[in-house]
């Protein structure tokens, strides 16, 4: 399969499920023929350059796109969509490709042990926000469909955000996938808002509920895998909801807070390096080679309050961290960020 695409596009093609060759349209002497346009079932491609030079037209390069997203659509009853990976959510990568033996780094159960050490000590933004507060009550159904919309909602958006979003959708009587489904997509966005990309979360969370309903009768999904198939659910949604949802821990929930901290610390790695990881994804699956399976559901948890806290995202404070002496890249952002200045 033959793509002429702006460079911007190709980290989103390498995700997609079949192969794709990258060639690039670069002027030809006249003399030459196209070889795309030898075989007799290609399709013509208008030329413009003064040189007679292959170079594909806006319209034709629109279309190519519009050929790949079509092929890439998601199917599911009674709806169609094409999933956009949110910000933080890359695509899920198959555990195997980490499936070698890492071993733990050192120190780090003193490191676990002193940063709860400087939780208990000082109060984060992300213990303010109570998840069960109003959702007690409602019935099972209801309450796992509320965790999905709670999480959906989380994605680039402050904790206490999210939280008022899901009260206002709660006080309306929306926490549900039948109302949900019902309801109409601008009431939703309305009560959505000031949410991260709140249109395009209420038109996933319309999809959503069409398929919890059709396919699941008003419930959620109960694996990782089926819970990937809706829209806008990553890795990180999707084992988030695992958890508060199905009471089931199969992985990490890996935010930029513990996807950051991790990497500062030295933690994780990509296969066969001393990289660091390139995203939340690369950093769940490292973590999950060594870090027992008792810190999966406290990790989170412990890592998003400290970096909110101590391990910022610029200008750390390592003089108030209490296991700088453990950490290889303590001091170094804040020496970088002087020298800049």
């Amino acid at each position: 399969m033959f793509l002429s695409l702006p460079l911007r596009h190709t980290a989103y093609l390498s995700s997609l499920p079949f192969p794709i060759r990258f060639i690039s349209f670069t002027a030809m002497p006249k003399a030459r023929k196209n070889p795309l346009l030898q075989n007799p079932g290609a399709q013509k491609i208008e030329t413009g350059s003064e040189d007679g030079g292959v170079v594909p037209t806006n319209r034709v390069r629109k279309r190519r796109v519009e050929m790949i997203a079509k092929e890439v659509k998601i199917e599911s009853p009674d709806v169609k969509f094409l999933r956009h990976p949110e910000i933080e959510d890359f695509a899920h990568k198959s555990d195997t490709a980490y499936s070698q033996s890492i071993q733990p780094p050192a120190n780090w159960e003193r490191v676990i042990e002193g940063i709860r050490r400087m939780r208990s000590s000082e109060h984060a933004p992300v213990d303010s926000i109570d998840p069960e507060e109003g959702v007690a009550s409602l019935q099972p159904k209801e309450r796992r469909f509320s965790v999905l919309v709670g999480s959906l909602l989380s994605s680039q958006t402050k904790g206490h955000v999210t939280h008022e979003a899901n009260q206002r959708l709660l006080e309306k009587g929306l926490l549900s996938a039948d109302t949900m489904d019902k309801a109409d997509e601008d009431t939703i966005k309305s009560l959505i808002y000031p949410v991260g990309f709140y249109t395009r979360k209420a038109k996933h969370l319309k999809q959503v509920a069409k398929i919890c309903v059709s396919k699941y009768e008003g419930d959620i999904p109960s694996t990782v895998d089926e819970l990937l198939l809706l829209p806008g659910v990553g890795p990180k949604i999707a084992h988030l909801v695992m958890i508060m949802a199905w009471n089931k821990v199969e992985g990490i929930c890996v935010d930029t807070h513990v996807h950051r901290v991790s990497n500062r610390l030295g933690w994780v790695s990509q296969p066969g390096t001393k990289q660091g990881t390139r995203s939340p994804e690369e950093t769940r699956i490292s973590l999950q080679q060594w870090l027992p399976k008792e810190e999966w559901v406290s990790i989170n948890l412990l890592l998003v309050g400290f970096g909110q806290t101590i391990c910022t995202p610029l200008r750390p404070h390592c003089a108030k961290c209490t296991v700088s002496e453990l950490c290889p890249s303590a001091f170094k952002e804040i020496s970088s960020s002087k020298k800049k200045l």
